[in-house]
């Protein structure tokens, strides 16, 4: 068995480790072949393209070649030859997460979707903050977090959710943020689907689902996350809010995690 974890936008592989990992193992086992890329740009993975090199569908493709390979490092049959893959993603790993399972990229039994942030709307207004990240990034590089922290579109973040404009400001110290700005500008551009009604495929398909999201997440709207599990007939989990306390909604996101993999296998 295989299980694939996909970080967020500006964040690398071992933000869904540190997050996952445990409940897979709790269920699954430690024997689990566990894969956690680096998309482009993040992480390990130094490249940075063009602009066009970031639209979903190509970062989707990149993320299944890279499994594709994993799996053949480690010696393992090719997924269409062994058991289907759960796949599991945070944010911008949950829009991608979506994409290669809509789209066929990996044979996917089980998808687990954190905290989406993306939809069928390019640059909504949560994730319009990023891009204001990334120009100041290219401008100014990560000193311009002064001057974003006068920003108005910060001080909104902030007065919702301190913990959000945590998250926000941790894009300037991010690994060689100027260099990968580009990846904050082009990203949020991205749709994660067409409609609700491509939604609706996955479970047709035999896909089980599964959406986790919280309250006071101005970057990841809850209201965003009710539309992905009604749309992919899914079971929602709603979290505390991070700014009630990070490791009671850590502690909790992996029960949720590890009850609905116990009923999935069972």
């Amino acid at each position: 068995m295989t299980t694939v974890l996909l970080h967020g936008l500006g964040a690398d592989r071992r933000q869904p480790l540190d997050l996952f990992t445990p409940a897979v193992h709790a269920v699954v086992g430690p024997d689990e072949l566990v894969i956690a890329p680096d998309i482009r740009a993040h992480g390990g993975f130094l490249t940075v393209g063009e602009p066009a090199d970031f639209r979903l569908d190509r970062l989707a493709a990149e993320v299944a070649a890279s499994v594709r390979e994993a799996i053949e490092d480690a010696g393992e049959p090719a997924p269409e030859a062994s058991a289907p893959l759960t796949i599991m993603g945070i944010s911008l790993g949950a829009a991608l997460a979506l994409r290669i399972a809509l789209d066929d990229l990996l044979p996917i039994e089980r998808a687990v979707f954190v905290r989406p942030s993306f939809s069928d709307q390019s640059l909504p207004e949560h994730l319009r903050v990023f891009p204001v990240i990334g120009q100041i990034l290219a401008d100014a590089g990560p000193a311009g977090i002064d001057e974003f922290r006068e920003r108005a579109i910060f001080q909104h973040v902030v007065s919702v959710s301190p913990a959000g404009g945590r998250g926000l400001l941790s894009q300037f110290t991010a690994p060689d943020a100027a260099r990968r700005a580009m990846r904050l500008v082009e990203i949020p551009r991205n749709r994660a689907f067409r409609d609700d009604a491509e939604l609706a495929e996955l479970e047709p398909r035999g896909i089980r689902s599964l959406v986790i999201g919280a309250p006071r997440d101005p970057v990841h709207p809850y209201a965003l996350a009710e539309r992905w599990a009604a749309g992919l007939r899914a079971p929602l989990v709603e979290l505390p809010a991070r700014d009630d306390g990070l490791p009671v909604q850590t502690s909790l996101l992996r029960e949720g995690i590890a009850r609905w993999l116990a009923h999935t296998r069972a």
